[in-house]
């Protein structure tokens, strides 16, 4: 079970986050003040301290000062006032692991809890290493390759498909390199519309625009000092390319609305699924930033193309999920195994851990059996309707389609279908708003 301390000098939002919190399963404890913090911290010490940036009795670096004193890898996220941005960067960069500027979404914050939660356990287990596993050849050598990469200080893109693995192997790259004392920022570039992407990216002064009632720092000055992680970089939109291009040229940074330029000294990592030399031909990425971009190039192999290691990752997301939800399935049957190493995977290893924590919770028996991994992945109707698939036609109306009828098959339960998918549930709910298909069913 996750465990959390809130800490927030405002009743309302410690009951409301606790509610929020227990529903999905925490255990939490609250605190409403920085003394308080800390005693409770002392008595039921835990992996993850959510706390305001502002109380009466102290600050939110003091709380974290204290605690880090007590248990040196526990992380941190600062909830703070929009105004209070600057004190939150600060934060970031003494050692805290995200901030939120308030009035925050429940899910915004619980996605952020979970990511570092997952991060953590990673570093403690193995180093960060816990779920790059592999002993196929071509995945050992993409290992080392990265190795020897990190001790350069060199702009890295990595093309893999959905689910390979892509921001693992960044945070490899990070924690190897001699900037692993300094930031990791991670940014999606597909989470953003463009305005808001190029303020989230670069940052803007107060009066830029409407709203930006105070001056706020981007993710390149987030990073300076460290890495920055663009992730899944070919959906950022063609009229903010050339300013991107600018600052990976001359590591400066021009806030939106500002007349002056911020040197910043940052290594970037970007990302992509998809194939970038055949959007540069299809003039939906500028091939001067693809080359620029693409310095040292790294592609992670799919499942399919390694699978001696698809046993042994399975058996690890066994145990690693095994003992945190108290299940007493424990073993993967012969013919299980089988079945999971003969499957492709088109989701890689970010579907086959779902499929795992999928069938622990479906399991009554302490053998896993066949009978968790049909031979059909889509019911037959389902199945039928792809069969209209026709060489030329275009990548996205072939993901729109894949996307109708996966939706179709789960009743329209998108949380359904970003496990079948292998992708995220935001990720999901992107693509409906971006095909406008309809609304339905659950989340």
């Amino acid at each position: 079970m996750n465990q959390v301390l809130v800490v927030d000098d405002e009743a309302a939002m410690r009951t409301a986050l606790e509610a929020n919190f227990r529903r999905q399963g925490w255990k939490v404890t609250t605190a409403c003040g920085t003394q308080d913090a800390l005693a409770k911290f002392r008595y039921s010490p835990c992996p993850l301290v959510i706390t305001d940036m502002r109380m009466p009795d102290g600050d939110g670096l003091r709380v974290m000062e204290g605690v880090r004193a007590m248990s040196p890898n526990t992380a941190f996220i600062f909830l703070t006032a929009f105004g209070n941005v600057p004190e939150a960067v600060d934060a970031m960069r003494k050692g805290a692991c995200d901030y939120l500027v308030k009035p925050v979404s429940f899910d915004m914050l619980e996605e952020a809890a979970e990511r570092i939660l997952g991060r953590a356990t990673e570093e403690e287990v193995g180093g960060g290493v816990v779920d790059l596993i592999g002993k196929a050849p071509n995945f050992r050598a993409l290992i080392e390759c990265a190795r020897l990469i990190a001790r350069s200080d060199m702009d890295v893109l990595i093309e893999a498909e959905s689910g390979t693995g892509k921001e693992l192997l960044s945070r490899l790259v990070h924690r190897l390199s001699p900037r692993r004392e300094g930031p990791f920022i991670a940014v999606n570039c597909a989470a953003f519309p463009e305005h808001l992407l190029e303020s989230e990216l670069f940052g803007h002064v107060r009066g830029a625009f409407t709203g930006a009632t105070a001056s706020k720092p981007g993710k390149f000055e987030l990073a300076n000092g460290g890495t920055l992680l663009l992730d899944e970089v070919t959906e950022m939109p063609l009229a903010l390319q050339p300013k991107l291009l600018r600052v990976l040229q001359e590591r400066e940074v021009d806030r939106l609305g500002d007349t002056r330029s911020i040197h910043v000294d940052v290594r970037v990592i970007a990302t992509t699924n998809r194939p970038m030399e055949a959007l540069v031909q299809e003039g939906k990425f500028r091939s001067d930033l693809y080359y620029r971009l693409n310095v040292v190039p790294l592609t992670i192999p799919p499942l399919r193309e390694r699978r001696e290691d698809i046993p042994v990752l399975a058996e690890h997301f066994l145990r690693k999920h095994a003992s945190r939800a108290g299940a007493t399935a424990r073993r993967f049957s012969p013919e299980l195994l089988e079945r999971i190493k003969l499957r492709d995977w088109p989701g890689n290893v970010r579907e086959l851990e779902n499929f795992v924590r999928r069938s622990l919770a479906l399991a009554t028996e302490p053998v896993l059996g066949a009978e968790l991994l049909p031979d059909e992945k889509l019911p037959v109707e389902a199945a039928d309707s792809a069969k209209g698939l026709e060489p030329g036609r275009s990548l996205r109306d072939v993901e729109q389609q894949l996307l109708e009828i996966t939706l179709q098959a789960t009743n329209g339960n998108r949380t359904r279908a970003a496990e079948m998918l292998g992708v995220s549930l935001r990720t999901i709910r992107n693509k409906i708003r971006e095909y406008g298909l309809p609304p339905r069913g659950a989340a």
